[in-house]
């Protein structure tokens, strides 16, 4: 087993894991502040627009999940934003549009991360709204540094900017060149947006709701919608169709929805509860799994042996066959999800788990139903896209950033906020932020789980993990990657708690995941039989792998996931834990 490259903390104060240092340090300064962990998350996700931009942003979603000590209640807060009322499969038809693309106007949706934290904030919070908003101004004003991946992202968006995206090249472009990285910047435009929604909640009144709620409206009824109203509609800008096109997205669509509140789903796994949220998220999916490897003495096998990942990796294939065929928002389609991850409908798949590596995406029938997929029209569309771009599928999927906090009350909060890219759609004028693509993760064919259907949810691929041990809290954990979310925090939570691997040691141990599956992004390719491992696996486990029939495809041996954790222990202690790949994620405590 591997030696961790960093000590797993350990504390009873409050503890802060997050995608990056500063935000980690941000929201570890709410507790100190006398903060709780609600004021920490909701600090640390708002800092990770300004030093994380190319995963996320203010125009981007965040699903939430919590614990309230006082209640000893999990919540989920719902901070996906809907598509555009006015986005239908026929008007992408009229467009000669077969897929959402994942660039440009044509995937925007409502943002919703900003809503999200504010209802978090206003119901469980304790620190007053220009507390938990100083760090994300002063660090937009002031800078910060940029990181190696942001100066790479930003390197490979030159030309976009340049020649179609002019509003994103004044905010992220020094005389047409990307910031060198370590350099510092500052992002003045959304400096002055948030200072602009702060001074608008305190003159809403003195009281702390009267002002949160001043800030949501002050984004989703003024200044922020009334950007979206003048640029959207009416720009005609370059997208991955390669024609120019505005988009769907009004003020409109901002002023009528708002985050909310849902109970979350969960499964009862060898002694403790894991929470996710429902099925407009791919959280389900982590309990299908658990449910089928419920059947299995995964403490018996190594976990970096061939042996595991084979049963892992087919497992997953049988649980994201039934995202596909089943999963999308509940409030537009009825998702048979109390079936989907019952044990009895587990038992039943789990038979179908062999010995060699299977070919065939296989979505089982819940309730004697008939599973839906997209049409073999569209799903070799999609893989003729893939080709004709020259890329093979993409094992990773595009980027976003996680955050758990636990304070010594015994909160916790597990977040996953992404969107807003700024290689996915061009900034605002006058914003300084990119909108969601998210909508690219609806089907354009009628009839199915996650078909676009205006005004409602993209099934979205984030997805935060909250789990109770003798009904207290015990672990918040997640990872960016897209599609691979569910698999790594599955990897880390599988190590954790079957072989007793401490956070970091589990965290840094070589991972893997499959791509068995249509890729939630644009141009939405599957990779059949496809696993994806860390080069450090030994090459024994390769060739045993290669022999059950998996397209072993091996990736730079610290590449996949960028995971993060926080722990209240049986004794008391919290424990926290962050992933060294790419040099970002960081944890904070004491």
């Amino acid at each position: 087993m591997i030696s961790p490259t960093r000590p797993q903390l350990v504390g009873s104060f409050g503890m802060v894991a997050a995608s990056d240092w500063l935000a980690a340090a941000s929201g570890m300064a709410m507790l100190e502040r006398g903060g709780n962990a609600f004021d920490a998350a909701a600090a640390t996700g708002l800092v990770l627009q300004v030093v994380e931009p190319h995963l996320n942003g203010p125009g981007g979603e965040v699903p939430i999940i919590l614990y309230d000590a006082g209640l000893a209640k999990v919540v989920v807060v719902d901070g996906q934003g809907p598509a555009p009322r006015a986005a239908s499969i026929e008007r992408f038809r009229q467009l000669g549009v077969p897929l959402i693309p994942g660039t440009g106007l044509l995937a925007a949706n409502v943002p919703g991360a900003f809503s999200a934290w504010m209802l978090m904030l206003k119901r469980y919070g304790r620190l007053s709204l220009r507390e938990v908003m100083e760090p994300v101004i002063h660090y937009a004003r002031h800078g910060v540094p940029i990181l190696p991946a942001v100066h790479q992202a930003i390197v490979n968006c030159e030309a976009r900017f340049t020649d179609h995206w002019p509003s994103s090249g004044e905010v992220f472009l020094r005389q047409g060149r990307a910031p060198g990285a370590g350099t510092r910047f500052q992002n003045l435009q959304l400096a002055a947006v948030y200072e602009g929604i702060l001074a608008s909640a305190e003159s809403a009144g003195s009281g702390r709701d009267q002002q949160i709620e001043g800030a949501r409206r002050a984004f989703y009824e003024g200044v922020v919608a009334e950007a979206v109203d003048r640029f959207v509609p009416g720009a005609e800008l370059w997208d991955e169709t390669g024609v120019a096109h505005p988009g769907f997205l009004e003020g409109a669509d901002l002023a009528s929805w708002q985050s909310s509140f849902e109970s979350p789903l969960f499964v009862d796994y060898q002694g403790v509860r894991v929470h996710k949220t429902g099925p407009w998220g791919q959280g389900p999916v982590f309990l299908q799994q658990l449910q089928l490897l419920a059947g299995y003495d995964l403490g018996s096998l190594a976990p970096d042996s061939a042996d595991f990942v084979h049963l892992v990796t087919e497992c997953a294939k049988l649980a994201f066959a039934d995202r596909e065929a089943y999963y999308g928002d509940p409030r537009a389609v009825e998702v048979p999800i109390a079936t989907l991850i019952s044990r009895e409908y587990a038992a039943e798949r789990r038979r179908l788990v062999g010995e060699e590596a299977s070919s065939e995406m296989r979505p089982g029938s819940p309730d004697g139903r008939e599973p839906r997929l997209p049409s073999p029209e569209l799903r070799a569309l999609t893989q003729g896209m893939e080709q004709a771009a020259g890329l093979p599928p993409d094992p990773v999927g595009k980027d976003t950033c996680h955050l758990d906090v636990v304070d010594r009350e015994g909160n916790m909060v597990s977040a996953t906020p992404s969107g807003g890219w700024l290689h996915g759609s061009p900034v605002i004028p006058g914003l300084g932020f990119p909108l969601s693509t998210r909508s690219q993760m609806f089907w354009l064919e009628e009839g199915l789980a996650s078909s676009l259907r205006g005004g409602h949810r993209p099934r979205t691929t984030l997805t935060p993990t909250l789990v109770l041990r003798d009904g207290r809290p015990w672990l918040a954990c997640g990872t960016p990657g897209g599609d691979q979310q569910d698999q790594w925090s599955l990897v880390f939570f599988l190590r954790h708690l079957h072989h007793g691997l401490d956070l970091q040691t589990a965290i840094e141990t070589p991972t893997f995941h499959s791509t068995h599956f249509h890729s939630s992004f644009y141009p939405r390719a599957a990779g059949l039989r496809e696993v994806h491992l860390e080069g450090r696996f030994a090459r024994e486990v390769v060739e045993d792998l290669r022999r059950r029939g998996h397209d072993v495809k091996l990736h730079p041996e610290w590449s996949l996931g960028r995971l993060c954790a926080v722990e209240q222990g049986l004794d008391g202690q919290l424990r926290a834990g962050a992933d060294p790949r790419q040099g970002q994620a960081y944890a904070a405590g004491r």
